[in-house]
Parts: C-alpha cells; structure tokens; sequence
C-alpha cells in the first residue's frame, strides 16, 4: 500500500453521526420557474450520496448551489457545519478547496500532461512544483494511472480521461467529492470501473461523496442513500434498497422502470379496468421477506388461489429485493381481497393492475 492510501485512511476515519452537507428549505427560482423548491437533505461524512432525477428536475441547480456558483434565493447550504448561503467570493474560497468535482465531459486541458492537469488545483493555490507533482504521481497510482504521468488527454481512453478527472479532484484532499453525472459520457463496461473506483476511494479515504446522476445504474451500484428530486423538491429518499425494493412515487417507478421486472407487454396490453377472469397484481418486497417463502405460505393458506405470471429477486447493499405479478381468478368475489390482505400483512406492496380478459 502506498503512503499516499495509509496516511489519508487514518486522516479521514468517518465519524459517523456527522454531516459533510446540511440543506434546509432551500429555494431558488429563475424567473417564474422554481428550479428548487424547499430542499432539504444531510448527507453523512464517510457516505456515498445519489441524486437522481430527469433532465431538468433541479439536479444541476443543487450541485451549483453546493459548490457555491450558485446563490439560492433563501434556506441554509451548511458544509461542514458552515452555512455558506451569504458568503462573500473570498470567503467561499476555502470552502471550494473543501470540495471536489468530477464532470461528465472531464475537462482536460490538452496542451497539459496527465500529471499536470492532475496538480494543477495545487498550481493554483502555490504549492511548490516538487510538492504538487509528487502528489499528483500519488493519486495517479491510486486511479491506477500511474504509467500514464506524461502522456497527454488525447491519447487516453474516456475512462482513462475520467480516472484523471477523479485524481484531480483529490488533489486538495477535499472532504466532500461531487460527482456530476461522471459516467453518463461512458460505455457501459467502463462505467462499471468507475463506479468500482470511486467505491474503492470512498473505503480507502472515507470520502463523502454526492453523486448526481438521472441514472438508476449508477445510484444501485454504489450509493448508500438515495434522494429522488422531480420539480425542485424531493419526492422520496432513504435507503437505495428500499427505494428500489418500494418505490412510492410515480417518478421513482418511473426512473426504475428499465431495472425492475415489468409486467410483459403482451400481458398489459389486454388487461382492463374490470371484467376479465383474473386479477394482475404486482407485489413489490424488501428485506427478509423477499426470499422468504411467501408464495408457498399464499398457496397453503389459499390452494389455486395465484398463478404467477412473472418477476424475480435481486439483491441491492447485500438485500432481496423483489417485484412478482401474480394473477388471482375472479371467479370469487372475495378471493382477490384475501390474497391481497395475506400479501400486506406479510409487508408485500400490492397493486391491482388490472383484470385479465383473454386467459383462459
């Protein structure tokens, strides 16, 4: 291990209850447009933090707004305990140093080197040459760059180019790392390596880390917490598991859509609001009773009460997570509420599709 790693591990030990990033009821309008509106989160030294939402939820305002280049209209920005709403530019300086940023289009400088572009932060604040090259070799050895010192941007791979955006912004060992949809740019194999570094930095540094991203990938591969924004304001937020496991809002669903088992096509497309011969529910779980025995208990309860039609189980932070579509018969009145109640009782998510009219 390098000494760059070991001495950086025991600087940053996380202490757990403390929080990096403090927002409360922030708002900031353009014109008659609310790009956020009442904003409230914390995110926790040592945590790897997503944000996730559509184009134009509000997402690049916040991480604006979180390194300073842009002023909300009210409510507290506190990093690291210092609430930096009202701050004047030469008083906001030392708390960008605090932060890093990473980019989806890497902004390199061409005409520099690898290693160049790496120290240039600690070039700006006059560190001398020997210090901030020695540092910047330390953190291409980290990102696994180390043979790449003097080449230039041009002849490196998008992944490669991020991995240099990465190691830049640890140069002023930041205590908060933001990352703005640093992988949106990249394939999906190199996207991989990168979420796999930055989760490798995150233990090795216990770096905060914030990642904004419209991509549910991203946010299931190595966030803790997730906050969903839509419209300015947050519309769900805890645990990536959970989320993914009981998505609440229709946006959320939405954004899930592409990972979570949905019902086939050619089974939503016959299905109406009343009068078919059976009931399509989905059944949504997380945790323990994901991988429980649900379905063998539903049948016992209820014989022939449910045929499954389609699902599966994932895990997410070392959790079943789980989404089934079963088909009730309608030939009892009461039969769908049973099956419903058993579900619920059991902390299943159930959803009436709709009714089936074709199968027989």
């Amino acid at each position: 291990m390098n000494s760059f790693v070991s001495a950086s591990t025991v600087e940053a030990k996380p202490a757990a209850a403390e929080d990096v990033v403090r927002l409360v009821n922030v708002k900031r309008s353009f014109g008659d447009t609310a790009a956020l509106d009442g904003i409230s989160l914390s995110v926790r030294k040592g945590e790897i933090f997503g944000i996730i939402g559509r184009s134009g939820a509000g997402k690049s305002t916040l991480i604006r707004c979180l390194n300073g280049l842009e002023r909300p209209d009210s409510g507290e920005i506190r990093i690291e305990g210092r609430d930096i709403v009202g701050l004047a530019e030469n008083e906001l300086q030392p708390v960008r140093r605090r932060i890093g940023m990473v980019f989806q289009h890497f902004n390199l400088l061409s005409a520099k080197t690898v290693e160049e572009n790496v120290a240039l932060p600690l070039k700006i604040e006059g560190i001398a040459k020997s210090e901030r090259l020695a540092r910047a070799r330390e953190l291409l050895d980290l990102v696994g760059l180390a043979d790449k010192a003097k080449a230039y941007p041009a002849s490196l791979s998008g992944g490669q180019k991020q991995r240099v955006g990465i190691a830049r912004a640890l140069a002023a060992r930041p205590a908060l790392l933001l990352s703005d949809e640093a992988t949106s740019a990249l394939d999906p194999e190199t996207t991989r390596s990168i979420l796999a570094l930055l989760k490798d930095i995150n233990g090795k540094l216990g770096l905060t880390i914030v990642l904004i991203t419209h991509e549910m990938e991203v946010i299931r591969g190595i966030a803790d917490r997730v906050a969903v924004i839509d419209a300015g304001r947050i519309v769900e937020e805890g645990q990536v598991w959970s989320i993914f496991g009981n998505p609440e809002s229709a946006i959320t669903k939405s954004l899930l859509a592409g990972i979570r088992p949905q019902l086939p096509e050619h089974v939503a497309a016959r299905l109406s609001s009343a009068g078919g011969t059976e009931a399509i529910l989905s059944v949504d779980l997380a945790g323990p009773q994901a991988q429980g025995a649900l379905f063998a208990d539903l049948s016992a309860a209820h014989p022939h009460s449910f045929r499954l039609v389609h699902g599966g189980i994932d895990h997410i932070q070392s959790q079943p997570v789980a989404r089934f579509f079963i088909a009730v018969p309608t030939r009892d009145p009461g039969l769908k509420d049973e099956v419903e109640q058993f579900l619920t009782a059991r902390s299943a998510r159930v959803e009436v599709l709709g009714y089936d009219t074709d199968h027989v």
